[in-house]
């Protein structure tokens, strides 16, 4: 068997799941990540973080492949693979087909073409690639145990034991159909009954079909829309409305780097646009599953408020290195957990609050308690707005006064102001006003760099940051405002290179690292919001044009895109950068219904 070859772009990946976890498909046909039994929980396939000797389930044909193709199964998450060889050709079909309380994996070999030796192989290595289970045959296969992990493997045909590995090879000929399912249980409990592979591929199809029927998006760019949609549901866990920002860890942020983190919780940074993609494609149940799930984390002490949670909610996300993982192509360290999570970020509780506000405007119904939050982060706010923080792109440097961080105070106050006018709430506006009035003019006093005719990073700096293209999106200024335009100008001369939209212009005593990073796909999107708000709609088409063009051959996309090698990096898919390319679709589409305008409406004649 052939020692893995980790792929150089992560782009050579394909995603399937069912809602509390997910697997990463390479094209060679290796699943070479797994998370079982939900998002969080350790892998059982880590080979995407290490090589085989980590875990990774392989199934493809035993010899060259002279050709291999693949595509979603329609509006679904299941996988086609279609391998070409001198001697014949299978398609191998993969998918997860969403069941609670188990987590279950299809694979099922079709004979296309001729005679085709294929092989397989599985390596299970629980706990991250750490563990070796013990292994017992079973009347349909194997059985692997460790601890609270328990995995059955069947198939029929013969499965050989080698080296703490099983294998099998058998020859597919055309019109041959040949499965295999695997099915993670809890170790205490019996083992469930096998799948029907055919009922499994095809219950999946239907459950993500039917799911699919709901988008109301009809706009040109319908196909990207949907399995961006598709994604994002993907990422959704299930039991709590929760939306993994990734179903990965520690993909680096630049080839070899230690930009590496693990994005496998939910970021309250992204709940506003989270919301308006869901909504405005037709899915209100998810929309509202996610801001109950909002609400049910941010209540309890303001001042605790969290830039992020577990899946279920959780609050000690404690960072950890996994040394024995020698990281994506050698990026380390390898880590599980999110230090950031103790970081103090002002920008989230104008996402909240702006949540809160769209949701009402929306007319989703609303608890009568969810204002009593609402005035409780307000109230924290008052004097909150004030402090440093670590910013949107969680520096692990000194905290600074990000200009960002404050317009998104501003927005809290705005949204809350506009709640107590339009919804009837109560609520001290006269004091809100006031605090939302001095928020503006220190943003403007203190933000804003005439010599460089822009808003900048920090109070004080000179530093560009991306994050500054909010600044129109959420209504702070009018977007023909000439401190706007003259944002996106030096924008354009100094974080655009090929097209692509740079986080911000690295300083090692800002963000506390000394690696370069990618251009940030989200970031791209957002330019491409600002040009159609400025009028420049061709420049806009062409970005956002653009940016589709770096989604893989089954349309998912990575954080960040390096241009010059045309890879992409960073955890994947991200649900960020599929959130920006929906709401951006939106906005090419839908005109003053769009996001970006929604959000503006805020605009008090500044």
């Amino acid at each position: 068997m052939e020692p893995l070859t980790t792929p150089s772009d992560i782009g050579a990946y394909a995603l399937i799941g069912d809602t509390q976890t997910a697997a990463l498909v390479s094209r060679g046909g290796s699943i070479d990540w797994l998370c079982v039994p939900s998002f969080d929980s350790p892998a059982c396939f880590a080979a995407l973080l290490g090589d085989e000797r980590n875990g990774r389930w392989l199934l493809r044909p035993d010899g060259a492949v002279r050709r291999s193709t693949r595509r979603y199964r329609g509006d679904s998450l299941v996988l086609e693979t279609t391998h070409e060889t001198d001697e014949g050709a299978v398609m191998v079909v993969d998918c997860m087909p969403p069941r609670e309380d188990e987590a279950d994996v299809v694979r099922l070999v079709r004979g296309l073409r001729g005679r085709v030796r294929m092989c397989m192989e599985i390596v299970i290595r629980f706990d991250y690639g750490s563990v070796v289970p013990w292994v017992r045959r079973t009347p349909s296969g194997i059985s692997a145990m460790a601890g609270p992990d328990a995995i059955e493997l069947h198939s029929r045909v013969e499965l050989v034991g080698r080296d703490e590995r099983t294998y099998a090879e058998f020859d597919v000929r055309e019109g041959d159909e040949i499965a295999f399912s695997m099915i993670w249980h809890d170790g205490s409990e019996p083992a469930p009954a096998p799948l029907d592979p055919g009922w499994a591929i095809a219950h999946t199809e239907q459950y993500w079909e039917r799911w699919a029927t709901s988008c109301r998006f009809t706009g040109r760019w319908r196909e990207a829309v949907m399995r961006s949609l598709i994604t994002l549901k993907a990422l959704t866990f299930a039991p709590t409305g929760a939306i993994a920002a990734a179903p990965t860890t520690s993909l680096p942020e630049w080839p070899g780097g230690a930009r590496n983190w693990d994005y496998r919780m939910c970021w309250l940074r992204d709940a506003t646009f989270t919301l308006l993609s869901l909504l405005d494609a037709g899915y209100e149940d998810e929309a509202i599953a996610w801001r109950d799930w909002l609400m049910r984390v941010v209540a309890g002490r303001p001042s605790e408020l969290q830039i992020m949670y577990g899946l279920r909610g959780e609050r000690r996300l404690t960072e950890l290195e996994l040394g024995w993982l020698p990281g994506y192509r050698t990026a380390s360290p390898v880590r599980v957990g999110n230090a950031a999570s103790d970081q103090f970020q002002l920008d989230v509780y104008g996402e909240v609050i702006d949540l809160l506000y769209q949701s009402r405007t929306e007319g989703m119904r609303d608890e009568t308690s969810t204002w009593a939050v609402e005035r409780a982060l307000l109230d924290f706010l008052e004097s909150g707005w004030r402090e440093p923080d670590e910013g949107i792109w969680e520096v692990r440097g000194p905290r600074r006064h990000f200009t960002h961080s404050k317009v998104m105070a501003w927005v809290a106050f705005d949204r809350a102001i506009r709640d107590v006018e339009g919804f009837g709430v109560d609520g001290p506006v006269d004091r809100w006003r006031a605090a939302r009035d001095e928020v503006a003019s220190e943003v403007l006093e203190r933000g804003f760099d005439a010599e460089v005719g822009s808003f900048v990073q920090s109070y004080g700096s000179s530093l560009l940051d991306a994050s500054l293209l909010m600044v129109p999106l959420v209504g702070f200024l009018p977007a023909d405002d000439e401190r706007v335009l003259g944002t996106i100008a030096a924008i354009e001369r100094r974080l655009l290179r090929d097209g692509f939209v740079y986080r911000y212009e690295h300083d090692p005593t800002v963000d506390g690292l000394s690696d370069e990073e990618a251009s940030f796909l989200a970031c791209t999107f957002w330019y491409a919001d600002c040009l159609n708000l400025v009028g420049r709609r061709e420049e806009a088409e062409a970005t956002f044009e653009r940016a589709l063009g770096v989604r893989n051959d089954v349309g998912l996309l990575a954080e960040q895109y390096d241009p010059s090698t045309r890879t992409m990096l960073g955890n994947f898919p991200q649900a960020l950068s599929h959130v920006s390319l929906i709401d951006t679709a939106h906005n090419l589409t839908a005109g003053p219904r769009g996001p970006a305008e929604r959000r503006r409406r805020a605009i008090d004649g500044r």
